[in-house]
């Protein structure tokens, strides 16, 4: 539909159009259709994009008007990632309202370099509101693949539906990343939401599938240095399925701390030695350049990362930065330091432009892309030894007996926390829901006013819907056992003592699809078979709904694990 008053998703012709073996010819990646429901499998990718444009192409932060386009040029071989090698090269850029670009609506030239890594990005801009496009680029004779993108409604619009992919946690040495390939084929998505960890840091053996390194990292060691970055980020954009999602909608992203090195903070990070690695100064200006260089999104080393998307009435997407500005950890045994009021999660100017979003009664509802989790949680004393460790492992330091069980998360920074469920407590701000990744777990849950008296009121501020990772580690992993079973008990004991805790998995792989409408926001959970199978097929395991004006999740649909 291209009316900027209709669904944000591409009506039944404009879906069907652009087949993906249509799109991703040219890439070499050629699939298999998929069922959208149940268990469903398709057929593996030959292989990745080839020739100039080996690392494929992506779109990013649709605009009413405008849209990020993003590719990579190998223009001679010596021009590897991150060597600092091969001139400078202009490309072409097109944009079409058709597959064949009869009708180009948009173009032009632009040029790089060894200066940024022969990365491109450039923004098209003059497009239609809420309509699906089609680019490509051009160097020599060569034609890049061809990707689909589409612009956000109008301002203001009303819009029946927006659907998004939701990832987060894609670890390339724990597994395949059958995830994006699966949400790939479905040719539903207005846009794909990653909540960070697109990358990590570590060298080959340092943190893969338990014990097996599917794929090793390249370069061969932990990423401290600009060419480290550039490389690592080089070697996640030649994975097929990658390129296939990146090609069949556009992405909004954020970072969370492996993009930097673990649990990551404004002047350093747990897996970061001064001296030894450099300075932190240094490592994460590298980490940004990259990021900025690799990434389609709309920022700049010298910029800021967080920002708001806007889906006409319907909508707004909020995605935070919650590594930049935040206060270092404090141990999680010192618990009056946690909700010290010097102490920040997203420094000051972010978290006064996030609760004056909150308060926009603009668009209905108030989404929020964020990359650690918000809900409280206490820890049962009745968990033992292992449990325990694997909770440590999984999710950071934990205590028992109501003190936070991960400091890295809002759990460690209660006074921001307060703060925004203030807000939205002071001014009846409605229909305010988290978005969150980071903790390889699937969970949905109130945001209790209180959670000491929540089992009493059953008051919610808002809610937070969690996906899982893509590849990497959780609970099963860590304890070495059968999937769905020791974890059951935990799960089980975390959500009696917590009760505004409604779903938890802490076994599954996979991803998430949300739909949002007028009427409520939904979340369905899929869980891979086996991460370490590049073909593996995927379940819907779990679908949470939260009604419009409700603050509260409420479980719907088959299929619910534990």
């Amino acid at each position: 539909m291209t009316s900027s008053t209709g669904s944000f998703v591409p009506s039944q012709s404009t879906a069907t159009a652009l087949p993906r073996r249509q799109v991703l010819r040219s890439a070499g990646i050629i699939a298999a259709g998929a069922t959208l429901t149940g268990i469903f499998s398709t057929a593996l990718p030959a292989h990745g994009a080839t020739g100039h444009f080996q690392h494929g192409i992506a779109s990013g932060d649709p605009y009413p008007e405008s849209v990020l386009l993003w590719t990579r040029l190998t223009p001679e071989a010596v021009a590897t990632p991150g060597s600092g090698l091969g001139g400078d090269a202009r490309i072409r850029w097109d944009v079409a309202a058709d597959s064949d670009f009869r009708r180009v609506v948009a173009g032009g030239w632009a040029q790089t370099g060894a200066w940024r890594d022969h990365t491109l990005k450039v923004v098209a801009a003059g497009l239609s509101p809420g309509t699906t496009y089609w680019y490509r680029f051009k160097f020599g004779q060569e034609y890049s693949p061809v990707g689909r993108t589409r612009t956000a409604p109008a301002a203001g619009a009303a819009v029946d539906r927006l659907r998004m992919g939701v990832v987060s946690c894609a670890n390339y040495q724990a597994g395949h990343f059958a995830a994006y390939r699966h949400l790939a084929d479905r040719g539903d998505l207005d846009l794909v939401l990653h909540l960070g960890d697109y990358v990590y840091e570590y060298a080959p053996g340092e943190y893969q599938a338990r014990d097996i390194v599917v794929r090793p990292h390249d370069p061969a060691v932990e990423m401290t240095t600009l060419e480290h970055y550039r490389r690592r980020h080089a070697q996640y954009k030649t994975d097929p399925e990658l390129q296939a999602l990146h090609a069949a909608a556009p992405f909004v992203v954020t970072w969370d701390d492996h993009e930097f090195a673990d649990d990551a903070f404004s002047c350093g990070a747990a897996n970061h030695t001064e001296g030894a690695e450099g300075s932190w100064a240094t490592r994460s200006g590298h980490a940004r350049q990259a990021y900025a260089e690799w990434m389609p999104v709309r920022y700049e080393t010298d910029g800021q990362l967080y920002r708001r998307l806007e889906f006409g009435s319907l909508a707004s997407l909020s995605m935070l930065d919650l590594r930049s500005y935040r206060s270092r950890q404090v141990d999680s045994q010192a618990e009056p330091a946690i909700d010290d009021p010097d102490r920040t999660m997203t420094g000051t100017e972010q978290i006064h432009w996030l609760l004056a979003g909150l308060g926009n009664d603009t668009q209905q509802w108030k989404l929020v892309g964020n990359p650690v989790m918000m809900t409280p949680v206490r820890i049962p004393s009745t968990l033992n030894a292992q449990e325990l460790h694997a909770l440590g492992e999984l999710m950071g330091d934990g205590n028992i007996d109501g003190v936070p069980y991960n400091v890295d998360q809002w759990d460690g920074y209660v006074a921001d926390r307060n703060r925004v469920l203030g807000h939205l407590r002071d001014n009846a701000v409605t229909d305010t829901v988290f978005l969150t990744g980071d903790i390889h777990s699937g969970w949905a849950c109130d945001l209790p006013a209180d959670p000491l008296t929540y089992p009493l009121t059953g008051r919610s501020l808002g809610t937070e819907l969690v996906c899982t990772s893509v590849t990497s580690d959780n609970m099963d992993d860590i304890l070495r056992v059968p999937e769905r079973t020791a974890s059951l008990s935990v799960e089980s004991a975390i959500r009696a003592l917590n009760p505004h805790i409604k779903y938890l998995d802490f076994d599954s792989h996979g991803f998430s699809v949300l739909e949002v409408t007028p009427a409520e926001v939904r979340m369905d959970w899929y869980r891979l078979a086996d991460r370490t199978d590049a073909a593996s097929p995927a379940q819907r395991t779990a679908s949470w709904t939260v009604a419009a004006g409700t603050q509260k999740v409420r479980r719907t649909g088959e299929g619910i694990l534990g």
